[in-house]
């Protein structure tokens, strides 16, 4: 497996039963239609949101590199304005689930905003070669991500059904990280939920793949401009305890008292994701309701 130049991806082991599903062929047909491949499992059976009610839209910002960044939206129908929620991918992209959980938040009264961070180099929601979509995900620097982030949310404040001043993000996996990072640089957000975003460097980290992967949510507690929920699983191989505790520790040196992490027992890696063999339904929809209650209190108020 190639190793990621930011190490924030999956494990090895994450991909075992989707894998040979594909191997098997047993993943065809409609029902699966526009998930990631290289991470659907076997027995998937995923949540799907219907559009009524909604407005969906697919529409692009220029990135300050110039790049047209494709961005999907997911709003209730109406004038608005509606508070904004931005949905940062995990390495898959803006694969079906993340465009289902933009329904989700639509549903719940709220723009959601999902850019395509990846597609500089190839879109990898189609992909079942792991390995290149993890050459795809390395190619996306802090600097490009933030400035992909600031460019999205340029592009909200001019949106006459977005309320501006009200915004949120969240992210999944490599998305996660995303939460923390863009939470301590734009002060413009309002509240964050990273759901298993890398914290600290992997033990097994190499010094520059360490060195490429800052700045480190652990090492930004001090630079929050919002409230952060965290929601983690205690048996993520790829996020060991001792870095959700390091975190919590840095949050509460910072005096980040609105900020915090909730851990689920036994959950892995990748909970919410109800596409992969990783999904435990009881904790996803515990964290979903997190979620909104997070966001209702710092949006909607």
């Amino acid at each position: 497996m190639t190793n990621l130049i930011r190490p924030e991806g999956p494990e090895p082991d994450d991909f075992r039963f989707s894998r040979r599903a594909l191997a098997t062929g047993a993943l065809g047909g409609l029902a699966f239609a526009g998930y990631a491949p290289a991470a659907l499992a076997r027995q998937a059976a995923p949540i799907t949101t219907d559009g009524e009610g909604l407005t969906q839209e697919q529409a692009t910002v220029e990135a300050p590199d110039g790049f047209a960044l494709p961005l999907f939206v997911a709003r209730p129908a109406g004038e608005g304005p509606w508070p904004v929620v931005v949905v940062a991918s995990e390495i898959f992209g803006v694969h079906e689930y993340i465009r289902d959980l933009c329904r989700r938040l639509a549903k719940a009264g709220y723009a959601a905003v999902a850019p395509s961070f990846f597609n500089r180099v190839e879109d990898p929601a189609p992909l079942s070669d792991m390995s290149r979509v993890q050459q795809i995900v390395g190619a996306a620097s802090y600097q490009q991500v933030m400035g992909d982030v600031s460019a999205t949310l340029d592009w909200v404040s001019q949106q006459l059904w977005a309320n501006s001043d009200r915004v949120g993000i969240t992210g999944f996996c490599w998305g996660g990280k995303v939460v923390w990072q863009a939470c301590a640089r734009f002060a413009v957000l309002d509240a964050g939920v990273a759901w298993y975003g890398r914290l600290a460097p992997a033990p097994t980290a190499t010094p520059e793949q360490a060195a490429a992967g800052r700045p480190w949510p652990v090492d930004l507690a001090d630079d929050l401009k919002c409230p952060v929920l965290g929601l983690y699983g205690e048996a993520d191989r790829g996020i060991p305890l001792p870095s959700v505790e390091a975190m919590r520790a840095a949050l509460q040196r910072a005096g980040q008292t609105d900020s915090g992490i909730h851990l689920y027992p036994d959950a892995p890696h990748a909970f919410h994701a109800d596409y992969r063999d990783s999904y435990r339904a009881s904790d996803a929809a515990d964290g979903w309701s997190r979620l909104l209650a997070f966001f209702n209190e710092r949006l909607k108020n």
